[in-house]
Parts: structure tokens; C-alpha cells; sequence
């Protein structure tokens, strides 16, 4: 294997995901997208997530179609779109954050992503993330699981992946750590690293702070600066563990 440092991480991809996602993401050399993974069972943050409006937490699901199709992977899991959700969330935003101080700078990009029916879950979410990833000037290289060619699960399919990537590092958030086997990483030489996700706090509308809502609230409150919040989140700590 070659001595470069090469980290990698691995994420399922989220409905608009929080701050620690992205920081994951910055953190690493490679960010694997999960895409042919199971679709998990019941509530999951890949349909659903929170922003916030003069109620306090809002939060926003896209429907999808399961019933009757058993065990999907995440990338062939379709959206229902025989309601007005997209309207609806589109209304609640501007509600919502009308009043921030970069909603104008972003609202063609949420006109626009909310009209297009997307068929997939798959393809709304990477639209958002790699949107969300050039505000926060994250230029780290996305990777989908699904080009890698790799059928393995579980650990297999973590170790797999690193080594596909010639990755030396994997780097995880710190209380998963509990649920890789760390001692089939180091077999093959890689080494499993751990973060503590930033809960960054930051001017928002609609009264008291709520933490971890999706990184659009922090961009749209923040602009520019949303990047310098989401890296020195931790008092100026990179919460990465070596």
C-alpha cells in the first residue's frame, strides 16, 4: 500500500444534511456516497430534516414510494409525487427565512429544486450536497459507492472501499466507533480514525438557538462566513483524533 495519507469517509446521502456531514466531508481526501446501500427501514435522515421558523424546529420530509417494493437500495428508491410537497416545502422556507440575510442569494437554486421532479431520491439529494458542498467550499472528491464495483457488506464493504481507494485512513464520526471493527481495518493496514462532529452556534432567526439543524440554515444565516463557522466550530478544535 503506499505511504500517502489518504483519508476517507463514507456517508449515506442525506435530505439537506447537518454541519458535521459536510465537516466529515472536508476532513477527508475521498467522500463516499453510500448509494447502493439498503434503504433503512422507517424514519431515516435520507427523506427528512430539520431547519427552523417562528414555531421553532421545522421540519421537512420527502415522500417516497416503498410500499409493496421489500428491500430497496438507496439509489433505486423513487419519490412520490403525486402530492404538493415541493410546493409546500418551498412556501415553508421562504416563511421561514425570508428574512435571513442570504435567503435572496439562494432562492433560484431552491425555485429550481423544488420544480424539477427529480424520479429519484438519489438524484435530489446529490443536487443538494454538491450545492451545499460549494457554499461551504468543500472541495473534497465525491465518490458514489455504486461506480466502485464492490458487493461486499457490512465491515467487508468499509474495507472494500479503502482499499479500492488506497485509502491509509478511515476516518468516522466518534460514537460510531463502537460499531467498526477496527482490528479488520488494521489488518489490511488501515488505520480507523474517529471525529467529533461540530455543533456550531451562530446568529439565527426566530429566538433561541436550536443546534444541529440542516447546514442550510447556516448558510443562509451566515453566507460566507458559514465555512470558518463550520471548521472552528469547536472553540477553534478540529475534533479530529488521531
Amino acid at each position: 500500500m503506499s505511504t500517502e495519507k489518504i483519508v476517507i469517509s463514507v456517508n449515506q446521502p442525506y435530505f439537506f444534511p447537518f454541519v458535521g456531514f459536510f465537516y466529515k466531508a472536508y476532513l477527508s481526501d475521498n467522500f463516499v456516497i453510500l448509494d447502493d446501500v439498503q434503504f433503512p427501514r422507517g424514519t431515516t435522515w435520507l427523506t427528512r430534516n430539520r431547519f427552523k421558523n417562528a414555531q421553532g424546529s421545522l421540519w421537512m420530509t420527502v415522500p417516497v414510494i416503498k410500499k409493496g417494493l421489500g428491500l430497496q437500495k438507496i439509489n433505486a428508491v423513487r419519490i412520490y409525487h403525486d402530492c404538493r410537497w415541493a410546493k409546500k416545502h418551498l412556501q415553508s422556507l421562504k416563511n421561514a427565512y425570508i428574512r435571513a440575510p442570504y435567503f435572496g442569494e439562494h432562492l433560484n437554486f431552491l425555485e429550481d429544486l423544488l420544480s424539477t421532479k427529480f424520479e429519484k431520491l438519489i438524484d435530489l439529494n446529490l443536487k443538494i450536497i454538491r450545492y451545499l458542498m460549494q457554499q461551504l467550499r468543500v472541495d473534497t472528491n465525491v465518490i458514489l459507492s455504486s461506480e466502485l464495483g464492490i458487493h461486499s457488506k457490512g465491515d467487508k464493504l468499509l474495507i472494500e472501499i479503502c482499499k479500492k481507494l488506497r485509502a491509509s485512513q478511515f476516518l468516522m464520526q466518534k460514537a460510531s466507533r463502537k460499531y467498526i471493527n477496527s482490528d479488520g481495518l488494521s489488518s489490511e493496514g488501515i488505520k480507523l480514525s474517529d471525529f467529533r462532529p461540530p455543533s456550531p452556534v451562530y446568529p439565527q432567526l426566530w429566538g433561541d438557538f436550536i443546534p444541529n439543524l440542516s447546514a442550510l440554515d447556516l448558510i443562509l444565516n451566515c453566507g460566507p462566513k458559514a465555512r470558518d463557522i463550520m471548521i472552528n466550530g469547536l472553540s477553534g478544535s478540529s475534533g479530529y483524533d488521531m
